[in-house]
Protein backbone atom coordinates (compact mmCIF):
# COMPACT_ATOMS: atom_id res chain seq x y z
CA UNK A 1 0.00 0.00 0.00
CA UNK A 2 0.97 3.17 -0.88
CA UNK A 3 2.04 5.83 2.15
CA UNK A 4 0.27 8.33 -0.31
CA UNK A 5 -2.92 9.42 -0.74
CA UNK A 6 -4.56 10.03 -4.07
CA UNK A 7 -4.43 12.89 -5.70
CA UNK A 8 -7.28 14.49 -7.27
CA UNK A 9 -6.28 15.37 -10.57
CA UNK A 10 -9.18 16.63 -12.55
CA UNK A 11 -8.42 20.35 -11.98
CA UNK A 12 -4.80 20.88 -12.73
CA UNK A 13 -3.26 18.06 -13.77
CA UNK A 14 0.19 19.13 -14.52
CA UNK A 15 0.38 20.94 -11.31
CA UNK A 16 -0.71 17.65 -9.31
CA UNK A 17 1.53 15.88 -11.44
CA UNK A 18 4.85 18.22 -10.58
CA UNK A 19 3.74 17.27 -6.68
CA UNK A 20 4.40 13.53 -6.89
CA UNK A 21 7.67 13.81 -8.92
CA UNK A 22 8.48 15.91 -6.33
CA UNK A 23 7.40 13.57 -3.53
CA UNK A 24 9.18 10.76 -5.48
CA UNK A 25 12.69 12.85 -5.96
CA UNK A 26 12.40 13.40 -1.96
CA UNK A 27 11.69 10.17 -1.21
CA UNK A 28 14.28 9.05 -3.37
CA UNK A 29 16.90 10.84 -1.78
CA UNK A 30 16.22 9.36 1.49
CA UNK A 31 16.10 6.13 1.65
CA UNK A 32 15.21 3.28 -1.92
CA UNK A 33 11.58 2.80 -2.98
CA UNK A 34 10.29 0.03 -3.33
CA UNK A 35 8.39 -1.15 -7.06
CA UNK A 36 5.27 -1.75 -5.00
CA UNK A 37 5.13 2.48 -4.00
CA UNK A 38 6.20 3.82 -7.43
CA UNK A 39 3.14 1.38 -9.13
CA UNK A 40 0.98 3.15 -6.12
CA UNK A 41 1.46 6.70 -7.24
CA UNK A 42 1.82 5.99 -10.96
CA UNK A 43 -2.22 4.48 -10.18
CA UNK A 44 -2.40 7.73 -8.37
CA UNK A 45 -2.27 9.95 -11.64
CA UNK A 46 -5.65 9.18 -12.99
CA UNK A 47 -5.85 12.04 -15.62
CA UNK A 48 -6.31 12.27 -19.17
CA UNK A 49 -2.76 13.40 -19.51
CA UNK A 50 -1.21 10.34 -17.26
CA UNK A 51 -0.08 8.58 -20.64
CA UNK A 52 2.30 11.39 -20.71
CA UNK A 53 3.67 12.04 -17.24
CA UNK A 54 4.02 8.31 -16.69
CA UNK A 55 6.82 7.49 -14.65
CA UNK A 56 9.52 5.18 -16.18
CA UNK A 57 10.35 3.07 -13.10
CA UNK A 58 12.75 1.13 -15.75
CA UNK A 59 15.13 4.40 -15.59
CA UNK A 60 14.71 5.01 -12.06
CA UNK A 61 18.27 3.29 -10.36
CA UNK A 62 16.33 3.44 -7.15
CA UNK A 63 13.32 1.76 -8.21
CA UNK A 64 14.56 -1.64 -9.41
CA UNK A 65 13.08 -4.77 -7.86
CA UNK A 66 15.26 -6.66 -5.12
CA UNK A 67 17.42 -8.84 -7.31
CA UNK A 68 17.94 -5.98 -9.82
CA UNK A 69 19.52 -3.89 -7.30
CA UNK A 70 21.74 -6.47 -5.62
CA UNK A 71 23.51 -6.98 -9.06
CA UNK A 72 23.77 -3.21 -9.59
CA UNK A 73 25.17 -2.93 -6.29
CA UNK A 74 27.62 -5.60 -6.72
CA UNK A 75 28.94 -3.90 -10.18
CA UNK A 76 28.92 -0.41 -9.05
CA UNK A 77 30.02 -0.07 -5.19
CA UNK A 78 33.86 1.14 -5.41
CA UNK A 79 34.19 0.29 -1.66
CA UNK A 80 33.77 -3.91 -1.78
CA UNK A 81 36.59 -6.09 -3.47
CA UNK A 82 35.63 -8.86 -5.41
CA UNK A 83 37.05 -12.14 -7.79
CA UNK A 84 38.88 -14.63 -6.28
CA UNK A 85 38.95 -18.66 -7.70
CA UNK A 86 40.18 -21.53 -5.81
CA UNK A 87 40.97 -25.20 -6.48
CA UNK A 88 42.08 -27.56 -4.54
CA UNK A 89 42.17 -30.88 -5.87
CA UNK A 90 43.57 -34.13 -4.52
CA UNK A 91 44.45 -37.21 -6.53
CA UNK A 92 46.80 -40.23 -6.50
CA UNK A 93 48.73 -38.82 -3.37
CA UNK A 94 49.65 -35.45 -4.87
CA UNK A 95 47.54 -32.46 -3.37
CA UNK A 96 47.40 -28.56 -5.17
CA UNK A 97 46.16 -25.34 -4.62
CA UNK A 98 45.79 -23.22 -7.56
CA UNK A 99 44.87 -19.59 -7.57
CA UNK A 100 43.55 -16.91 -9.64
CA UNK A 101 45.04 -13.07 -8.97
CA UNK A 102 42.72 -10.53 -9.67
CA UNK A 103 41.08 -8.36 -7.37
CA UNK A 104 38.35 -6.31 -8.61
CA UNK A 105 36.56 -2.79 -6.69
CA UNK A 106 33.49 -2.19 -8.69
CA UNK A 107 34.16 -2.79 -12.64
CA UNK A 108 37.94 -1.37 -11.88
CA UNK A 109 40.13 -4.22 -11.73
CA UNK A 110 42.61 -3.22 -9.06
CA UNK A 111 45.52 -5.69 -9.27
CA UNK A 112 46.17 -8.62 -11.50
CA UNK A 113 48.51 -10.31 -9.84
CA UNK A 114 47.76 -11.20 -6.45
CA UNK A 115 48.87 -14.19 -5.00
CA UNK A 116 46.22 -15.62 -2.51
CA UNK A 117 48.19 -19.25 -1.31
CA UNK A 118 50.29 -19.65 1.38
CA UNK A 119 52.62 -21.75 2.83
CA UNK A 120 52.34 -22.58 6.36
CA UNK A 121 54.64 -25.04 9.05
CA UNK A 122 57.57 -24.90 6.54
CA UNK A 123 55.89 -26.07 3.36
CA UNK A 124 53.48 -29.02 5.18
CA UNK A 125 50.26 -27.04 4.94
CA UNK A 126 49.06 -25.16 1.78
CA UNK A 127 46.41 -23.12 2.32
CA UNK A 128 44.18 -20.49 0.05
CA UNK A 129 41.73 -17.61 0.46
CA UNK A 130 38.29 -15.82 -0.77
CA UNK A 131 37.66 -12.64 0.65
CA UNK A 132 39.44 -9.09 2.31
CA UNK A 133 43.21 -9.85 2.51
CA UNK A 134 43.80 -8.56 6.00
CA UNK A 135 41.25 -10.85 7.43
CA UNK A 136 42.70 -13.88 6.07
CA UNK A 137 45.98 -12.94 6.77
CA UNK A 138 44.78 -12.40 10.70
CA UNK A 139 43.02 -15.68 10.20
CA UNK A 140 45.93 -17.68 8.53
CA UNK A 141 47.99 -16.28 11.44
CA UNK A 142 45.40 -18.00 14.16
CA UNK A 143 45.86 -21.34 12.20
CA UNK A 144 49.84 -21.01 12.48
CA UNK A 145 49.30 -20.97 16.14
CA UNK A 146 46.52 -23.88 16.79
CA UNK A 147 48.82 -25.85 14.30
CA UNK A 148 51.54 -24.94 17.10
CA UNK A 149 49.38 -25.99 20.06
CA UNK A 150 48.69 -29.17 18.01
CA UNK A 151 51.20 -30.11 15.24
CA UNK A 152 50.64 -32.58 12.91
CA UNK A 153 46.78 -32.27 13.52
CA UNK A 154 45.42 -30.24 10.52
CA UNK A 155 41.91 -30.91 11.22
CA UNK A 156 41.77 -30.60 15.41
CA UNK A 157 43.44 -26.99 14.25
CA UNK A 158 41.00 -25.96 11.90
CA UNK A 159 37.95 -26.78 14.43
CA UNK A 160 39.90 -24.97 16.94
CA UNK A 161 40.03 -22.13 14.37
CA UNK A 162 36.45 -22.61 13.60
CA UNK A 163 35.69 -22.20 17.01
CA UNK A 164 37.13 -19.35 17.91
CA UNK A 165 36.06 -17.73 14.66
CA UNK A 166 32.41 -18.17 15.49
CA UNK A 167 32.59 -17.35 19.10
CA UNK A 168 34.98 -14.49 19.49
CA UNK A 169 33.51 -10.96 18.89
CA UNK A 170 36.51 -9.80 17.18
CA UNK A 171 37.33 -12.66 15.31
CA UNK A 172 33.69 -13.07 14.17
CA UNK A 173 33.62 -9.89 12.35
CA UNK A 174 36.39 -10.99 9.71
CA UNK A 175 35.16 -11.77 6.29
CA UNK A 176 36.79 -14.56 4.73
CA UNK A 177 36.49 -18.25 3.57
CA UNK A 178 39.84 -20.43 4.05
CA UNK A 179 41.32 -23.65 1.72
CA UNK A 180 43.87 -25.65 3.55
CA UNK A 181 45.79 -29.14 2.84
CA UNK A 182 48.29 -31.14 3.74
CA UNK A 183 49.50 -34.38 2.76
CA UNK A 184 46.37 -36.32 4.45
CA UNK A 185 43.17 -34.21 4.53
CA UNK A 186 41.96 -31.17 2.43
CA UNK A 187 39.51 -28.83 4.62
CA UNK A 188 37.21 -25.72 4.11
CA UNK A 189 36.65 -23.38 7.14
CA UNK A 190 34.27 -20.25 7.10
CA UNK A 191 33.14 -18.19 9.73
CA UNK A 192 30.27 -19.94 10.04
CA UNK A 193 31.92 -22.26 12.33
CA UNK A 194 32.03 -25.17 9.04
CA UNK A 195 35.00 -27.10 8.99
CA UNK A 196 34.21 -29.26 5.74
CA UNK A 197 35.53 -32.12 4.48
CA UNK A 198 35.06 -32.47 0.47
CA UNK A 199 33.91 -36.03 -0.24
CA UNK A 200 35.46 -36.39 -3.76
CA UNK A 201 39.19 -34.31 -2.82
CA UNK A 202 38.01 -31.23 -4.51
CA UNK A 203 37.59 -28.17 -2.77
CA UNK A 204 36.55 -24.58 -4.82
CA UNK A 205 35.64 -21.18 -3.73
CA UNK A 206 35.35 -17.71 -4.88
CA UNK A 207 33.35 -16.03 -7.37
CA UNK A 208 34.65 -18.48 -9.97
CA UNK A 209 34.85 -21.70 -7.42
CA UNK A 210 31.41 -23.56 -8.83
CA UNK A 211 32.75 -23.16 -12.05
CA UNK A 212 36.59 -24.43 -11.57
CA UNK A 213 35.11 -27.34 -9.03
CA UNK A 214 32.70 -28.77 -11.99
CA UNK A 215 35.20 -28.52 -14.33
CA UNK A 216 37.68 -30.43 -12.15
CA UNK A 217 34.72 -32.96 -11.20
CA UNK A 218 34.45 -33.60 -14.74
CA UNK A 219 37.90 -34.30 -15.17
CA UNK A 220 38.99 -36.01 -11.79
CA UNK A 221 38.13 -39.46 -13.43
CA UNK A 222 40.15 -39.14 -16.89
CA UNK A 223 42.92 -41.91 -16.83
CA UNK A 224 46.78 -40.18 -16.78
CA UNK A 225 45.80 -36.63 -15.68
CA UNK A 226 47.25 -35.53 -12.74
CA UNK A 227 45.86 -33.05 -9.64
CA UNK A 228 48.10 -30.56 -11.41
CA UNK A 229 46.77 -30.95 -14.97
CA UNK A 230 43.58 -31.21 -13.67
CA UNK A 231 44.16 -28.40 -11.25
CA UNK A 232 45.25 -26.22 -13.95
CA UNK A 233 42.72 -27.25 -17.02
CA UNK A 234 39.79 -26.37 -14.17
CA UNK A 235 41.19 -22.93 -13.54
CA UNK A 236 41.42 -21.89 -16.94
CA UNK A 237 38.00 -22.91 -18.17
CA UNK A 238 36.89 -20.73 -14.86
CA UNK A 239 38.99 -17.94 -15.76
CA UNK A 240 36.56 -18.02 -19.55
CA UNK A 241 33.42 -18.55 -17.70
CA UNK A 242 34.39 -15.77 -14.86
CA UNK A 243 34.35 -12.39 -15.42
CA UNK A 244 36.39 -11.68 -11.97
CA UNK A 245 39.08 -14.27 -12.30
CA UNK A 246 42.24 -14.40 -14.45
CA UNK A 247 44.94 -16.43 -16.03
CA UNK A 248 47.84 -15.51 -13.48
CA UNK A 249 47.41 -18.50 -11.49
CA UNK A 250 49.68 -18.94 -8.43
CA UNK A 251 49.99 -22.74 -7.52
CA UNK A 252 51.08 -24.24 -4.26
CA UNK A 253 51.73 -28.40 -3.63
CA UNK A 254 53.13 -30.01 -0.92
CA UNK A 255 56.46 -31.23 -1.98
CA UNK A 256 57.18 -34.97 -1.78
CA UNK A 257 60.12 -35.03 0.82
CA UNK A 258 57.80 -33.86 3.29
CA UNK A 259 54.98 -36.61 2.37
CA UNK A 260 57.62 -38.80 3.32
CA UNK A 261 58.25 -37.36 6.85
CA UNK A 262 54.39 -37.45 7.26
CA UNK A 263 54.18 -41.33 5.92
CA UNK A 264 57.19 -41.67 8.66
CA UNK A 265 55.87 -39.79 11.39
CA UNK A 266 52.45 -41.77 10.91
CA UNK A 267 53.62 -44.86 11.16
CA UNK A 268 55.75 -44.04 14.13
Amino acid sequence: ASCFSPVRTRRNPSRNYARLKKSLTMFSRISRASPCLVRGLQASLTCKDAAQHTLKTSTLPWALSPSQSRVRQAHTDSRQMYGTTVLCVRKDGQVVIVADGQVTRGSEIVKPNVKKCRVLQEGAVIGGFAGATADAFTLFERLENKMEEHPGQLTRAAVELAKNWRNDKYLRKLDAVMVVADAEVSLTITGGGDVLEPHDNIIGIGSGGPYALAAARALIDIPGMTAMEIARKAMKIAADTCVYTNTNFTIETIPAELKKEWNVEKSK
